[in-house]
């Protein structure tokens, strides 16, 4: 009578089954770790964004004298206020107009968007990635509308609440990769 051995280890097929088996849930896991990391940053776009919105309609509430001149008639963003004002406004030993005040506070504003107040080796390291605003009113209703637009890390549906910043920054073909946020709000003069 023959007895067999127990055969011991693994078949080679067991061990390619097990091998593709972890390569695609390595893959998989790889994925959603990408798509996570892309998420979070446009997350983190679109509340930058909202800051950068409610700041501005801060410093307009505190400047009521001077709220034409937060309406720059023009898109903001890359720089397009040019270098600092004349005065700088947050200097205790300096006095400045409303208008001056308002104009320092738009430019700070637009640095911050560009991220241009957090250098490293000369290019911005905070705001938003290719970043416009647009600031609109009050049209006789003390209603003022700031919309911005910045790049996604993904291409979505172009978003139709406003057109500021189209085919001016880098948003992709048919504005694929472009965000906006657009925020109201009413500031009565005083």
């Amino acid at each position: 009578m023959k007895t067999f051995r127990h055969q011991r280890g693994f078949s080679l097929v067991e061990v390619l089954v097990t091998l593709v088996v972890t390569t695609v849930a390595l893959l998989s896991s790889a994925s959603l770790q990408l798509l996570s990391k892309r998420s979070n940053y446009d997350a983190a776009q679109r509340t930058t964004a909202a800051h950068l919105a409610n700041d501005l309609f801060n410093r307009m509430r505190s400047n009521p004298e001077a709220l034409f001149a937060y309406i720059p008639g023009g898109t903001l963003g890359g720089g397009s206020l040019g270098t600092a004002p004349g005065s700088d406004c947050l200097d205790p030993g300096v006095t400045c107009t409303d208008a001056q005040m308002a104009a320092f506070d738009l430019w700070q504003w637009e640095q911050h968007m560009d991220g241009m107040l957090e250098e490293r080796a000369n290019k911005g390291t905070g705001g938003l990635s290719n970043a416009a605003a647009c600031i609109t009113g009050p049209g006789g209703t003390g209603n003022y509308s700031i919309a911005i637009a910045w790049r996604g890390m993904t291409d979505t549906v172009n978003p139709a609440t406003d057109n500021c910043g189209v085919g001016i920054g880098d948003y992709g073909t048919g504005n694929v990769y472009r965000r906006g946020l657009v925020i109201r709000s009413f500031i009565g003069a005083s």
